[in-house]
């Protein structure tokens, strides 16, 4: 078996059955005068490409044709992490030769989203390096004169066939059922008549020649050992009779001159490394490791895509989700560090991270689990950056005047843990200044506590109030608000849940919330602090008792009707 010329890291082998003539690295040859041959002697002169012994060089080569979708983010991921982990460098090309649809705005957006989720590059865009220009749009010069160096070599030739002949052998092939290859035509034509549709104009492409016969075989760092048989594959064009080079052409050639090291990226551009690495030994060029990554699903286990919901990074974050908390998703999406933990920060990522622990296998992706993993992010957050989030968010809402101070400290450190997302804060503090009691009374949920004779709690209530002991009591605070309640209970022989529960009701409005003595300090304050904003439908205490004092308990418990309709009163 012969044994390819490559980097330390590749294991690219191809069989006895390709002639080894092919593949003859770092080789000068000179002009191919002949193109009858199958068999091509290589033009090499490389000594300006490929990595360097030992140097780790990754990259993430998105287009700017639409927005960073979470696969892309997480090949971006790999790819930062697994540079970090070896001391290595992370590059960011951009792969915009489809004019049609690459648009600067996407570009910008990509390259805000990396920033965003804190995957700076080494070398690209905005940053530079020692390897540009990084769009692939401003190479065009280079992949010319890497094309030119194949035609003199013989190893690419001029294919003047038409779209119309192109499609007749596609169709050939299918009624012979026959792999829909290039059926060569123009591969053993003679430079006589290469001369003559050269002198009429007639438009032609670069066709890269492919061996008939063999297989090639590469060592997928994550995959293992995958095989392509060479004839199914026939001459591949590498440059358009407009002039503009192919993907995999343009990717082989800067992957090489910028020294990549490691090819990481999805497994959706596996097929793709046939064609390259035919390239790359064509050209002389070093091979990098490949690593290609599962795809990530949807729960159904089909492609990820926009009918499952959001997909893109920048939804995300407009949905108020955290850069840590996606990056830690992401990283778990197809990788673990062997043990039960799952929040990992990214300084952890990288010390942690492998490219052998990345598992081959489909990776579903679980929004239940992100939203999970936000709050865990958002609660791990010190305590004097929450606030500012927070504060920020609701000055910004129009719920509060003030975007600090120790109202916004407090209801931070109130709401904080039934937070998951950050625009869910704007949510749970409206819902803390809100007093649907009406509503509540109604429900069906409510009918038991108001049949618990709810009223004649709400009559002790309202007495505590106008004595001026409940007010005395939220002064002192939490210690002052204990004790009230204690004392409270006493007087109507409750405890647990039968009083915590009316008291609830009747001062909140609701079943259900946070800590129900931290929330009547909170609406305390609120009432007398004069930071919450007129406008955000805040219901001070007194409002609150006024509405007490107007509920009509016997028609609300005899004839179950709406309380709006018996009070009179609408929240």
């Amino acid at each position: 078996m012969a044994s390819l010329v490559g980097s330390p890291w590749a294991q690219i082998r191809i069989l006895p059955e390709l002639p080894t003539s092919f593949f003859r690295p770092n080789r000068v040859v000179q002009p191919y005068l002949s193109v009858r041959r199958r068999n091509i002697s290589v033009y090499a002169s490389s000594l300006d490409a490929g990595p360097a012994e030992g140097e780790v060089r990754v990259r993430f080569a998105p287009s700017p044709t639409g927005n960073l979708h979470v696969g892309g983010a997480r090949t971006a991921l790999f790819n930062y992490l697994f540079a970090r982990s070896k001391g290595g460098k992370f590059v960011l090309r951009i792969e915009d030769t489809d004019l049609d649809r690459s648009t600067k705005k996407s570009e910008e957006a990509m390259l805000n989203e990396l920033s965003w989720l804190g995957l700076n590059w080494d070398e690209g865009p905005s940053v530079g390096g020692d390897y540009g220009p990084y769009r692939q749009s401003e190479r065009n010069s280079l992949y010319k004169e890497y094309a030119e160096k194949l035609l003199e070599s013989g190893v690419v030739y001029r294919c003047f066939c038409s779209n119309e002949e192109l499609e007749q052998m596609k169709e050939r092939a299918k009624q012979m059922q026959l792999p829909p290859v290039y059926m060569g035509k123009w591969s053993t034509a003679s430079d006589e008549e290469m001369q003559q549709e050269l002198a009429k104009g007639t438009p032609y492409t670069y066709r890269f020649r492919v061996p008939k016969e063999g297989n090639l075989k590469i060592t997928d760092l994550i995959r293992g050992e995958v095989s392509w048989s060479l004839d199914t594959l026939g001459d591949f064009v590498i440059m358009r009779s407009n002039g503009q080079p192919v993907y995999n052409f343009c990717v082989t050639v800067d992957d090489a001159t910028m020294r990549i090291s490691h090819v990481i990226r999805a497994e959706e551009h596996l097929p793709n490394t046939l064609r390259q690495t035919l390239i790359y030994k064509a050209l002389g060029f070093p091979m990098p490791s490949f690593a290609h990554v599962s795809l990530i699903l949807a729960p159904d286990r089909s492609k990820l895509s926009k009918r499952h919901g959001a997909t893109s990074i920048g939804q995300f974050r407009e949905m108020g989700y955290l850069p840590q908390a996606m990056v830690n998703y992401l990283a778990l999406l197809g990788w673990g560090d062997g043990t039960e933990n799952e929040f990992f920060t990214i300084d952890q990522l990288v010390e942690k991270f492998s490219i052998s622990r990345v598992n081959k296998s489909g990776a579903i992706f679980d929004s239940t689990k992100l939203r999970w993993l936000n709050g865990q992010h958002l609660r791990a957050i010190p305590s004097k950056e929450l606030y500012k989030i927070f504060g920020d968010r609701w000055k910004c809402s129009g719920i509060l005047l003030e975007s600090d101070g120790t109202f916004v400290e407090d209801a931070t450190e109130l709401l904080k843990d039934g937070i998951d997302l950050v625009t869910e804060a704007d949510t749970a503090l409206s819902n803390l200044l809100s007093y649907p009691l009406y509503s509540t009374l109604s429900s069906e949920e409510g009918k038991p506590i108001v049949e618990d004779r709810l009223s004649e709690i709400a009559a002790s209530l309202i007495s505590a109030y106008d004595s001026g002991n409940l007010h005395s009591a939220l002064e002192e605070g939490h210690t002052g608000w204990k004790k009230w309640v204690k004392d409270f209970g006493n007087l109507l022989k409750r405890k647990g849940k039968s009083l915590f529960m009316p008291l609830r009701v009747l001062l909140t409005g609701k079943l259900h919330g946070p800590d129900m003595g931290g929330s009547i300090l909170m609406i305390y304050k609120a009432g007398i602090l004069g930071v919450v904003n007129p406008e955000s439908g805040f219901i001070t205490l007194d409002d609150r008792f006024k509405m007490l004092r107007e509920v009509d308990w016997e028609a609300l418990k005899k004839e179950n009707k709406p309380i709006e309709s018996v009070a009179g009163v609408s929240d």
